[in-house]
């Protein structure tokens, strides 16, 4: 197994998007049972030393990583719970999205801490995004928990194979799938240069604002009822959803001729393009594509949806997705000309999306259908440079919970408000009106 890694494509990006903004990504458990806190950080520095996650060291100018490995000896803040632990978990995640890791000779890329509530605790794990994708935080995390209530299931495998290869050979193998995305670029450029551009009030204010909601067990049926009958994923649907919703907030579009439609990013788990041992692999492994619309005045939900997944079942069938490496490539050699102001700049004008979506069910990652106490999980993530807001969906049992981080010089707290009401009204259209 190799005791170096090079950085990938995803990684090098990220790590240019941390000079400009915290790039950060905050997993949180809701763990039924009374807190042990010195016990949890045995267990939890005796997972990072099994897995050889101790002390991160980069060295861009080679482009390679590697963990120092060996004892680990993390603390594990105590957070306040103040009178409402579930709000305090809200203000804890909004201040890890702000605060950067400082990546210096041997860097520990984990922050850990915890809230007690009444009957539970909530035990956060925020990272740097560069080391690793949702699903690796989610079997450390299953890894974790499961130790610390002495259940049987385990999450990731130890020995972890720290530095996997992902893109290259795959796509090298594969020279299809880039063609294909070169034919395409025409076609995403002039999307872009259609679509309607967020207004930043102060560009270089990075400040990550954080709210969370969640869905109930008949709303989520709902979804799925819905997606069912209309013929789409739920992730279609959701792309629905948000299109539909930030339409009125950018009326001036119909003003335009030249800038009419909305733009919204979409993240791909490529493990299994890749054939992935997740178990046993720790690390980034992502892929993502663009969804446009006009959304037009008056356009029905059931009409939008199914336009978007006109979108997504091309994207998904020629795995468009898989050719990301050429978008983050071209901009980082276009971000690597540019002064620091004018890089902050360049995603608003170069790329202009209105929000971004990650989705994840944790329900095949982390199955827990035969316990009686079964864990909530929450996971949040950087807008980063590129996107003003995202909505970070965790399906988990038979609820939803739902994140959303959002530049604060683009979105104000009403507007999120706006969000999130829209969001359960448009449920709420659907129930009705099955």
């Amino acid at each position: 197994m190799s005791m170096q890694g090079r950085l990938n494509i995803f990684q090098r990006a990220m790590l240019l998007w941390n000079d400009l903004h915290p790039y950060n990504a905050v997993h949180t458990v809701e763990v039924p049972a009374a807190l042990d806190r010195d016990r949890l950080g045995n267990i939890l520095n005796q997972a990072l030393e099994s897995h050889g996650l101790a002390g991160l060291i980069l060295d861009r100018n080679a482009k390679t990583y590697h963990y120092r490995g060996g004892p680990s000896a993390e603390q594990i803040a105590m957070v306040p719970a103040g009178q409402d632990a579930s709000m305090a978990l809200v203000d804890e995640i909004q201040r890890q999205l702000n605060t950067a890791f400082v990546l210096d000779q041997s860097t520990t890329p984990f922050r850990f801490f915890v809230i007690e509530a009444q009957t539970s605790f909530y035990f956060g794990i925020s990272y740097f995004h560069m080391v690793a994708g949702a699903e690796s935080l989610v079997l450390l995390m299953q890894d974790l928990v499961n130790t610390f209530l002495d259940r049987d299931e385990r999450g990731l495998s130890p020995p972890v194979n720290l530095y996997p290869t992902t893109y290259g050979p795959w796509l090298r193998r594969h020279p299809g799938i880039l063609l294909r995305k070169v034919a395409n670029l025409p076609s995403l450029f002039w999307q872009l240069k259609r679509s309607w551009r967020p207004r930043y009030s102060d560009e270089m204010n990075t400040d990550i604002g954080f709210d969370l909601f969640s869905l109930s067990a008949s709303q989520l049926e709902q979804l799925k009822s819905t997606g069912k009958s209309w013929g789409i994923t739920l992730n279609d649907l959701f792309l629905a959803f948000m299109l539909k919703i930030f339409a009125p907030l950018t009326d001036h579009r119909a003003f335009s001729s030249s800038r009419n439609r909305l733009s919204i990013g979409t993240i791909v788990n490529i493990r299994k393009d890749l054939k992935v041992d997740s178990r046993r692999t720790f690390g980034l492994f992502l892929g993502s594509f663009v969804v446009t619309h006009a959304v037009p005045e008056g356009i029905s939900l059931k009409q939008l949806a199914e336009d978007v997944n006109r979108q997504t079942s091309h994207i998904k069938r020629t795995r468009r997705y898989m050719g990301t490496p050429l978008d983050l490539a071209s901009s980082i050699r276009s971000l690597s000309m540019l002064s620091t102001e004018r890089k902050k700049k360049f995603y608003q004008k170069h790329y202009p999306l209105w929000g971004g979506l990650t989705n994840m069910n944790l329900n095949t990652t982390w199955p827990q259908s035969n316990q009686t106490k079964p864990v909530n999980y929450f996971r949040a993530v950087s807008t980063g440079p590129a996107t003003p807001l995202v909505l970070s969906i965790t399906t988990v049992q038979d609820r939803v919970n739902i994140s959303i981080s959002f530049r604060t010089t683009v979105f104000s707290r009403a507007d999120i408000e706006y969000v999130k009401s829209e969001f359960l009204s448009l449920l709420q259209h659907l129930m009705d009106n099955p």
